[in-house]
């Protein structure tokens, strides 16, 4: 790393949560520009490329977003964070297999240690039940 960027290499984490932040907002340009300062001020971590994905959850790029959180657990197996988005964004495919791999996912996390991990996966896998398995009403059967 160059001398400049020194001085703010433990910073990469304020430039992540910020992409977090942008991505809330939809403001996917500076989310873009989050995520790659705190790229390039630590490359080695994964959160945030989990903030990559994230941002392709919300525009709904599901097969972007799952492709991304596979990456990074292939690196790290216990990362709850990225296996609970994973399982959010597997849960809103409309194929069976990826569904019931992220039903699986969910169901493991909504008995982690973690209560974020919980509550989120709980809340993931009530929304899966309730709305993406549910029969379509009489206008959807036409």
């Amino acid at each position: 790393m160059n001398h400049l960027l020194d001085a703010y290499k433990n910073d990469w984490i304020l430039f992540t949560e910020a992409s977090f932040i942008a991505i809330n907002r939809a403001d996917e340009i500076n989310a873009l520009r989050l995520i790659a300062a705190a790229e390039a001020l630590n490359s080695e971590q994964s959160l945030p490329k989990i903030a990559r994905g994230y941002l392709r959850l919300h525009k709904l790029e599901l097969k972007e977003a799952i492709r991304i959180y596979d990456e990074v657990l292939q690196k790290e197996p216990d990362n709850e964070l990225a296996k609970t988005l994973l399982g959010v964004c597997l849960g809103l495919m409309p194929n069976g297999k990826d569904l019931e791999r992220g039903e699986k996912i969910l169901t493991e996390l909504a008995r982690a240690k973690d209560p974020l991990a919980q509550q989120t996966s709980a809340t993931a896998l009530n929304f899966v039940h309730r709305f993406v398995k549910k029969e379509p009403g009489p206008a959807g059967r036409a």
